[in-house]
């Protein structure tokens, strides 16, 4: 919705559709100030919207515009992702006090995204078969539906942390939303940015981690999973991707320790290392 409200909507909303021309779209995004990134996302929803309005009849089923519409960059990563050791995560933890703490806990053992965890509910957690059912996400204060059907899905809770979550709910506040993580102000989910840009990234500041935001603690979780020798499908089921791709591109930055434990299996294999021959 944040994308629609902000740049789609002011710029196109009162254009007729068949007036949406590729080379105005293109040239709309190249002048925009945004990462390569961000503009793909922008050029995405609009190309949804265009399937829409054809699955609505309020145009004619033809090749999209979108497709025309090119930007360069777009799959190239801006910023290496920050990836938390066992140790750098407690120590961010230890600085943070609830409801922030429990939040990212939450973000760091179940890899929500913020949206999903900011949306939570009560009802959405089954303490007796132990499953969490993702089915909603907040963004700026609206609740809607999770970014992909492959989104909503029953994940694992671990008793451990199925306890922490127990403990949280003994002090969460009342809110008539029922809300895991209701604000004291107003009853309703917080906002994410207030959260990253007053406790998150001062806290991961002071440990020297630089600057760190919710984004950190999936790709952190995706790469514990690989730490952990999980199996490339059963990772694609927890991160809930449409795409193995998605896992293994996006997310695929296993921690130096795993990749050492890795690479000296493949080492040791090598006739070599295990004689006194292996330097010449």
């Amino acid at each position: 919705m944040t994308i629609l409200n902000k740049h789609i909507r002011p710029r196109w909303g009162s254009v007729v559709l068949r007036q949406v021309k590729p080379m105005l779209v293109h040239a709309w995004l190249k002048q925009m100030k945004l990462s390569p990134r961000y503009k793909g996302k922008i050029k995405a929803l609009m190309h949804r919207l265009f399937e829409k309005a054809m699955f609505w009849e309020l145009m004619p089923i033809q090749r999209k515009p979108m497709e025309f519409v090119e930007i360069k960059g777009v799959t190239q990563r801006q910023r290496k992702p920050r990836v938390l050791t066992v140790d750098e995560f407690y120590s961010l933890l230890d600085l943070l006090t609830e409801p922030h703490r429990t939040m990212v806990a939450v973000a760091q053992c179940l890899g929500l995204r913020v949206s999903e965890i900011l949306a939570l509910k009560w009802e959405d957690i089954d303490f007796e078969s132990r499953t969490m059912r993702v089915t909603r996400a907040v963004v700026d204060g609206i609740v809607d539906d999770v970014k992909t059907e492959y989104s909503e899905d029953d994940l694992p809770l671990d008793p451990g942390f199925a306890a922490l979550l127990l403990a949280w709910r003994s002090q969460c506040p009342d809110s008539a939303g029922h809300w895991v993580f209701p604000s004291h102000v107003t009853g309703e989910p917080y906002h994410a940015s207030p959260i990253q840009q007053d406790y998150i990234r001062p806290a991961g500041r002071k440990l020297g981690l630089g600057d760190i935001g919710w984004h950190t603690f999936r790709h952190t979780y995706r790469s514990w999973l690989d730490a952990t020798g999980a199996p490339i499908g059963v990772q694609q089921k927890l991160m809930r991707h449409a795409q193995v791709a998605t896992t293994m591109n996006v997310y695929g930055n296993a921690l130096m320790e795993s990749k050492r434990e890795a690479n000296s299996k493949i080492v040791q294999l090598v006739p070599g290392p295990r004689t006194a021959g292996w330097v010449q």
